[in-house]
């Protein structure tokens, strides 16, 4: 697909819908977390919010000590754009994917998830084919109730499934409190990961205990990675859309220790339409902007605000007195959930102080296997 700008356009001469990314909050968003987390938990990037290498690479540069990925494709285009650290914070299962996953374990540091025991056999399998090994980590659901086995003595059976194999190397506990990030009280949100905490303890000192060594407990989202930070429990955090913040994130309650992210991800859309003076329609509807976490919100514009979207409409309501939108002119949104809709796009455009700076490739768009 054709990029929607060139290097030098004004940010109102860019075609739409464009994905944006303003570089300057962006920036001050990588900075932000580096001084938040001050030293204290090594960063490990999620790159499913971006799937871009570029942004991983400026990652890395910012101190992350690589990223996390959900899926085998995923990895491959990170490891494919110089990433030499990658986790599939998640179970793959299947022969093709294991095949590609030990296949890239030759080229890269690789970890994985696992929560069956079955799925570590498989695993072992495919590394003594490939002729390579694995980082893996027992999922423990401390929350979520989505992937991992429960806290404690089932977790011990599956490290000590790992540490019986040849080629893979049991690295520690995934324990992502994926539920607990869109908590919306700060004091919810705490408390949540404070129990978390509590069962990755609890579920350390037993695997311990039984002789092996817990190298390493990994977790914690963009909503809060402070918590897991000041509970001691957790040695890596993964947080993945502080650098952009969506909607839904903005709609959080947020203190301190946690730090404030700016907005720095937006659809630039075109008003097509203009039918009367309490509405306008933007080029921008579903296949542009991600709604499940909400519709996205008109940037900057007082009384504007997308009522509704279709395939390829999004329908804004104008307040009374409010500055209204001409036909052709150019609006930000603030999408509702950054991860999908960055899975829409082939490039982000890059614009610093109104002018765009660079065109960034979305290397593991689509990536879903």
């Amino acid at each position: 697909m054709r990029a929607p700008a060139e290097i030098g356009m004004r940010l109102e001469e860019v075609d739409t819908p464009a994905l944006i990314v303003d570089l300057e909050p962006f920036e001050r968003n990588l900075q932000r977390l580096r001084d938040a987390v001050a030293g204290r938990a090594r960063v490990r990037a999620h790159a499913k919010t971006h799937k871009c290498a570029e942004i991983a690479r400026r990652q890395v540069a910012a101190g992350a000590v690589g990223v996390c990925c959900q899926k085998v494709s995923e990895a491959e285009a990170m490891v494919a754009g110089g990433i030499g650290d990658v986790l599939v914070s998640n179970e793959v299962v299947g022969a093709p994917k294991l095949a590609r996953l030990a296949q890239l374990a030759r080229r890269a540091r690789l970890g994985v998830c696992v929560d069956d025991a079955g799925n570590v056999a498989a695993l072992e399998a495919a590394c003594a084919a490939a002729g390579s090994s694995l980082d893996v980590y027992v999922e423990v659901d401390v929350g979520a109730r989505r992937c991992g086995v429960a806290p404690g003595a089932p977790a011990l059976e599956l490290a000590k499934a790992i540490a019986r194999c040849e080629h893979l190397a049991f690295s520690g506990l995934q324990a992502y409190h994926g539920a607990a990030q869109h908590v919306r009280a700060a004091t919810e949100r705490r408390a949540a990961i404070a129990q978390a905490a509590a069962a990755v303890r609890e579920t350390r000192a037993r695997i311990e205990a039984a002789g092996i060594a817990c190298a390493r407990v990994t977790g914690a989202g963009s909503g809060s990675f402070m918590f897991e930070i000041e509970s001691g429990a957790y040695d890596e955090i993964q947080p993945g859309s502080y650098v952009f913040m969506d909607a839904d994130y903005a709609r959080n309650e947020w203190q301190a220790p946690l730090p404030r992210f700016e907005h720095a991800l937006f659809v630039l859309a075109t008003v097509m339409s203009r039918p009367v003076p309490e509405r306008a329609v933007v080029d921008a509807g579903l296949k542009a902007s991600s709604v499940d976490s909400g519709l996205p919100l008109v940037w900057q514009r007082e009384g504007v605000r997308c009522v509704r979207v279709s395939d390829e409409h999004g329908v804004l309501e104008v307040a009374a007195g409010a500055a209204s939108p001409a036909l052709g002119e150019k609006l930000l949104l603030v999408p509702g959930h950054c991860d999908p809709t960055v899975n829409l796009y082939e490039h982000y455009v890059c614009v610093r102080s109104g002018r765009v700076e660079a065109l960034w490739s979305i290397d593991a768009r689509g990536a879903l296997a």
